[in-house]
């Protein structure tokens, strides 16, 4: 691992001890000579370059990390996630052991996990109006909670539905344990290659959710119905609206995103601890 001289801090605000952490977190990355530099994060956020960095240390929950992974998977930048939330799925540091964990980084002793990342574009009359990455998912609905959209769905060109529903969400395997996993989606273990399409409150029995190859691509159009609007959630940031006629583009960006200590031990665990996982009667 190459030497780090510069770190950037992100902050959830919502979160009361994050800035206190933070400069603890500073005070001890001075003392091995690596500068930092602070932003924060309110919940939602745009790009940000993150391309003067050498790692990132995020303080929050797992959305603070879903923001940073937008930001650093291009230049493959490590983040370095504390669990300041209440899952912590993806950060997996606890805030107690951030020290001994980060020390351990830095002497190149830390586990670095790759995860899968989606690349989502929205098309409108042929021309590329929004594009973004997610490290769980991508969420597409009606404008309004109570109406239906029509969607057409292919996969590698291939027919794959003519779904009626409150929408569908594109999974990664991290993301199987949020909205996907709620609307009746599948677990994948984080390491796998795969995308999960899930549908949400189909209006057919048989649709279902269905794991898919990582080396296609998904096309949705936005069919007529009685639903003007819809609308593109991608990692729960601020949702961008869709009309008849959109299609969107979803397939798994060429590049992964690199997190610090998210093993498979980890998630696991989390799995058990947070979600009650475990198959029996008193779960």
């Amino acid at each position: 691992m190459k030497q780090m001289k510069r770190a950037l801090i992100i902050i959830n605000i919502t979160k009361n001890e994050s800035l206190n952490l933070a400069k603890e977190i500073e005070a001890f990355l001075n003392t091995k000579s690596i500068s930092c530099e602070f932003i924060s994060f309110v919940g939602f956020g745009d790009r940000v370059s993150f391309c003067d960095f050498d790692f990132v240390i995020t303080l929050g929950g797992d959305g603070t990390v879903l923001f940073a992974a937008r930001n650093s998977v291009e230049q493959n930048i490590p983040i370095f996630p504390i669990n300041l939330g209440q899952f912590g799925f993806i950060a997996s540091i606890q805030p107690e052991d951030w020290k001994e964990n980060l020390n351990s980084f830095l002497n190149d002793k830390s586990p670095i996990t790759l995860r899968n990342m989606l690349s989502v574009k929205v098309l409108r009359y042929g021309k590329e109006i929004y594009n973004s990455y997610a490290l769980n998912d991508a969420v597409i609905c009606g404008k309004n909670a109570i109406t239906t959209i029509s969607l057409d769905i292919k996969y590698d060109d291939y027919n794959l539905c003519k779904l009626k529903s409150d929408g569908v969400i594109i999974s990664t395997p991290t993301g199987s344990t949020a909205y996907s996993a709620a609307a009746g989606g599948p677990i994948v273990d984080p390491e796998l290659d795969a995308i999960v399409m899930t549908p949400i409150n189909s209006f057919s029995l048989s649709s279902r959710p269905i794991v898919l190859n990582t080396k296609g691509e998904i096309l949705i159009a936005i069919e007529k119905s009685r639903t003007i609007e819809a609308r593109i959630s991608v990692d729960g940031q601020e949702p961008v609206d869709l009309f008849t006629g959109d299609k969107i583009i979803i397939k798994q960006f060429e590049k992964k995103v690199s997190l610090v200590g998210c093993t498979s031990e980890n998630f696991y665990k989390a799995l058990r601890s947070k979600l009650n996982w475990s198959g029996g009667p008193h779960a």
